[in-house]
């Protein structure tokens, strides 16, 4: 009992502060602390003050971590799982591959023709981002964004050689020697392994991970790769360690896009003004009534990332990580007062208590609801699109010089050159036969191992083939203004699966 009055004692005399403290903007231990951040505190124009945030225990920081390590291991493992196509594909689930012109993602093969399906997941992904937004405001920002993550790792690293917020105040202020010497240089270098495993696990996305990482080690990858490996690390290095809040205070769009996802009904991280207000220091002992339960402690403002005061109304900069309610519920529970001056709520709910109201959560409401029905549309899409995924595509191409030639026996005859796709993981023998120009023949010159209108076509691949439609003579009456429509069709021999694709049969005008 002693070391708790003692203890809130000290908060106390944190809280009270002095003059010359307060106007401190890193604050340490025993001095106030000041938002850095604070709309009032931030003029204009003004160098950057850089920002300590205090490392701090609860539900909020444990949810980050695992987060954190989810997020990081799904990046960096990725490129090195493996998943069987079949002989001469590649056995990387992930891979863009720029080269074939494919994106495998697991049992997934994406053909540039078949962009869509990109823009639909991204389409997903904006909608759901907007939901979750709508409903608990910017917990991407907060949890999963990579400015966090890394942001987060990197002020870990620097934790862990330089100590926690107080030591790295003081060590930012002592003066140069081998021992701080050390510990920066320390940090630093870790920060750029850090980087360069980033930059080098992007890149791993684009090839075969393994046979990249050796050729790497080798010096014998293409220069592109150190080009963007050093690029994707410099700015990894310089975002996640130097710039850090920056980032998100005045190069990301997403805070200012925020405001129109939120409502009245939105749950975002909020100081309880009407428990926490009139707010000052107390001591143990000493009765409640005629305050609020804030002690102006200051530790909300300490272990905020941004460097804001969440007492301070709702803001752009503050990313919703929710430190701040761990900082508070650790206090609260030290004075003995309630959890959750600092907690999840609405602005609805911030009145309804000043009225004396029922507090109630709000999920189902209008901007929420069309949310829902547009991710749950756009997914309905997607799905009956990638069920009925054909696995055979035919295109035909008529020549343009000349458009037509007559033969001998008064014949026309026109030019096509056919491409066809084949997305399966074998190789396929098709029959080609042309439909709808009724006396149309299609010819084409034998090559080896192919006759007449057969066409084999390799596994996962696209090929190009040459073909001629001619028309006799006395069948020349079926064009009308010297043009006719016919079909190109494709039959697969094995399975009998079919493709077609209309084209023009040009002739002399009657």
């Amino acid at each position: 009992m002693a070391d708790s009055a003692t203890s809130l004692e000290r908060l106390a005399a944190e809280a009270a502060g002095n003059v010359r403290a307060a106007a401190d903007p890193h604050g340490a231990d025993g001095e106030r602390v000041t938002a850095v951040n604070s709309e009032k505190n931030r003029p204009l124009y003004a160098s950057r003050v850089k920002v300590y945030p205090k490392l701090v225990g609860g539900t909020f920081r444990r949810l980050k971590w695992i987060v954190m390590a989810l997020t990081l291991t799904i990046y960096y493992v990725t490129p090195w799982l493996r998943w069987d196509r079949g002989p001469s594909l590649p056995d990387q689930a992930v891979l863009l591959d720029f080269p074939a012109r494919r994106f495998y993602f697991f049992f997934l093969e994406i053909w540039p023709q078949e962009f869509y399906y990109i823009t639909g997941l991204l389409i997903l992904a904006a909608l759901g981002l907007f939901l979750v937004t709508s409903v608990a405001g910017r917990v991407w920002c907060g949890y999963a964004c990579p400015q966090t993550v890394w942001t987060d790792l990197f002020i870990h690293v620097e934790r862990f050689f330089e100590g926690d917020r107080s030591a790295r105040i003081r060590l930012d202020r002592s003066p140069w020697g081998i021992a701080k010497l050390a510990r920066k240089a320390a940090k630093h270098a870790v920060w750029i392994l850090i980087a360069l495993a980033t930059g080098g696990a992007w890149v791993f996305y684009f090839a075969d991970a393994p046979t990249l990482a050796a050729d790497l080690v080798n010096f014998d990858a293409p220069a592109i790769a150190y080009i963007s490996i050093a690029a994707f690390a410099s700015t990894t290095y310089l975002l996640g360690g130097i710039a850090r809040e920056q980032v998100c205070i005045y190069m990301c769009p997403w805070p200012r896009i925020q405001g129109a996802m939120f409502d009245e009904e939105s749950l975002l991280v909020s100081y309880k003004d009407d428990r926490g207000e009139k707010r000052g220091p107390h001591k143990k002992g000493t009765s409640w009534e005629g305050r609020g339960d804030c002690i102006d402690c200051g530790q909300c403002v300490a272990v905020c990332p941004m460097g804001i005061d969440i007492r301070d109304g709702m803001q752009l900069e503050c990313i919703q990580c929710a430190l701040c309610i761990d900082a508070c519920d650790a206090i609260m529970d030290r004075v003995e007062r309630p959890r959750g001056l600092i907690a999840y709520d609405t602005l609805n709910n911030q009145q309804r208590r000043k009225a004396g109201e029922p507090q109630r959560l709000n999920i189902l409401r209008p901007r929420t609801v069309v949310y829902m029905a547009a991710l749950a549309l756009v997914a309905l899409i997607m799905l009956v699109a990638l069920v009925n995924r054909s696995t055979l595509e035919i295109s035909a191409l008529p020549d343009r010089n000349p458009l037509f030639v007559t033969l001998a026996d008064g014949s026309i005859r026109n030019g096509y050159e056919l491409k066809i796709v084949n997305k399966e993981h074998r190789e396929r023998i098709f029959r080609i036969d042309v439909e709808g120009l009724a006396g149309a023949v299609l010819t084409r010159p034998a090559l080896a191992g192919e006759e007449g209108s057969t066409v084999i076509v390799g596994i996962d691949t696209l090929r190009t083939v040459k073909f001629f439609v001619s028309l006799p003579a006395d069948k020349l009456d079926r064009l009308r203004g010297g043009e006719g429509m016919l079909t190109f069709v494709a039959t697969d021999l094995e399975d009998g699966t079919r493709a077609g694709r209309t084209a023009s049969f040009r002739g002399p005008m009657q």
